[in-house]
């Protein structure tokens, strides 16, 4: 009597399917495949000359699973790339001129792949298999990779999640890395660059909502790393939740806000004094008058859905700051990230090396960011104190950088927020008074000129606006002083009398 097959073994002596994933019991595991699909899509594609069209952005050539399919679906690249008609004899020819038709098998084997399937019809699903069957056996190196390094002892555990997870976010977004574009790809992405920007107002990055600096840099550029630098006190948080309103409330970028130094819900009461032009003051004491009330309910709407991500995790690290970059990318789809600021960070867990060396891995994994994620990347800095030991005006210069030369040089931009008011100067050299005088110095611009670019600063909001802003009163920068009969203090920069026309609508909260 022929004995039965356990639970734990195959029913066939030499052969089990599992979950798309040939095993054989004597030989081992087989990578996951579907060597049919693939011949059926060859087959429509040197078919039907739309059949491309619906795969390109699906399949590469390591999508395929058999060299030889690999080498013919390359032929059909490079045809589609000549404008050249795609067929039989095409690829044929393709592949003979290419040396390579003999190892495919030949031209038996391309005509195969025509009788393989009927028509086009499925050719998008079955690429889509295809696709799945190779991020499949892409996972499987990772994992095997990963599981190897796991038992060396000499590499650093951090290092070794870091690249696991830089790997599963390639191939999650469906990027495997290539060692070089070509010059016919990368003119025609510049193109379409070029027609989108002439289209537009001249803003090819992501606005900042300050007119002066989106005319010189054209806003934030993708994959660039900008330096945002001054004295303690000068505005840098100020600045940047500015821009970073200015940019998800105005723009709809979505924008994450990396903060170590001041906690989210500090963050967020400075957005809502700088929403509300309720003086931050009144907000931390709670004693608004029922007409400012009616003011925070009115406009702070804007903010409820705005795309802002607040981080206040205090002392970030680089492996942190990444993981959480790529989360954010791949599930909010951001468009810009301020860390605030980057001397509180630490390089690693354990952080090795010196101060100097430890700035220079930060500044170094930074820029990675930038460019991997394929976004601006805004990075506030302290400066040393030797600003203050200077004579004159005591404006910033690259040198005063703390702690690394790393900095200046990984940076694509490097500005300066200056006031001169925080050192006591009271007018300029022309005589004009400096109150609410604020500069942003361009000292370096990689892909642009350096220019000292104007705004005006509101002290009592610590909001920053364009400098020809007409709606700022110097007087309001001494906050609420106006009274009236009733004794309730009023904010002069308060645009109170809209209130009505906005006070329709319910309140967010």
């Amino acid at each position: 009597m022929e004995k039965s097959p356990s639970k734990n073994e195959p029913s066939d002596k030499n052969l089990s399917v599992v979950r798309g994933q040939v095993n054989t019991p004597d030989y081992g595991k087989l990578p996951p495949q579907a060597v049919d699909l693939e011949e059926a899509v060859l087959g429509a594609l040197m078919l039907d000359k739309e059949a491309l069209t619906d795969v390109i952005d699906i399949l590469k050539k390591d999508s395929f699973y058999k060299e030889d399919h690999q080498k013919i679906y390359e032929a059909i690249l490079d045809l589609f790339q000549k404008s050249e008609p795609i067929d039989i004899l095409t690829v044929t020819q393709e592949l003979k001129k290419r040396g390579e038709l003999e190892i495919i098998g030949g031209p038996f084997y391309i005509a195969q792949l025509t009788n393989r399937v009927a028509s086009s019809a499925n050719v998008e699903f079955h690429a889509r298999i295809i696709s799945q069957k190779h991020i499949q056996r892409e996972l499987i190196k990772i994992s095997s990779d990963t599981i190897k390094k796991a038992y060396d002892e000499t590499i650093d555990v951090f290092d070794l999640l870091d690249g696991a997870e830089a790997k599963l976010f390639e191939v999650a977004e469906g990027n495997i890395r290539r060692s070089y574009e070509d010059m016919h790809k990368l003119l025609h992405k510049a193109m379409k660059q070029l027609e989108i920007i002439s289209k537009s107002d001249g803003t090819s990055g992501v606005p900042t909502g300050f007119a002066n600096l989106d005319r010189v840099t054209g806003g934030f550029q993708k994959s660039d790393m900008i330096v945002l630098a001054a004295r303690p006190g000068m505005g840098k948080t100020a600045f940047v939740l500015s821009l970073a309103r200015n940019a998800a409330v105005d723009y709809k970028k979505g924008v994450a806000l990396f903060s170590l130094e001041m906690s989210s819900l500090q963050l967020v009461n400075r957005l809502i004094s700088s929403e509300t032009e309720i003086a931050g003051e009144k907000l931390k004491k709670g004693n608004l008058e029922p007409y400012e009330w009616e003011q925070l309910n009115a406009r702070i709407g804007k903010l409820t859905n705005a795309p802002i991500y607040i981080n206040d995790t205090p002392g970030l690290s680089v492996f942190e700051l990444r993981a959480q970059c790529r989360r954010l990318k791949a599930e909010k789809d951001i468009q810009m990230v301020i860390i605030d600021y980057l001397q509180l960070m630490t390089a690693s867990v354990e952080g090795k090396g010196n101060r100097e060396q430890e700035i220079s891995a930060i500044s170094r994994a930074v820029k990675g960011i930038a460019k991997e994620l394929d976004i601006p990347v805004i990075a506030l800095s302290q400066l040393s104190r030797a600003v203050e030991t200077r004579g004159g005006d005591k404006r910033p210069q690259l040198s005063d950088l703390r702690e690394s030369g790393a900095i200046e040089q990984d940076a694509d931009m490097v500005m300066f927020i200056y006031r001169p008011e925080y050192y006591g100067i009271t007018a300029d050299e022309d005589g004009n008074s400096t109150q609410g005088m604020g500069e942003l110095i361009i000292a370096k611009h990689r892909n642009g000129s350096t220019e000292d670019v104007k705004i005006r600063f509101q002290n009592h909001l610590a909001k920053f606006v364009n400098w020809d802003n007409d709606n700022f009163d110097y007087n309001a920068n001494q906050g609420p002083s106006v009274e009236d009969d009733y004794g309730r203090q009023m904010l002069r920069s308060s645009n109170f009398e809209n209130i009505d026309d906005n006070s329709k609508e319910e309140p967010p909260f």
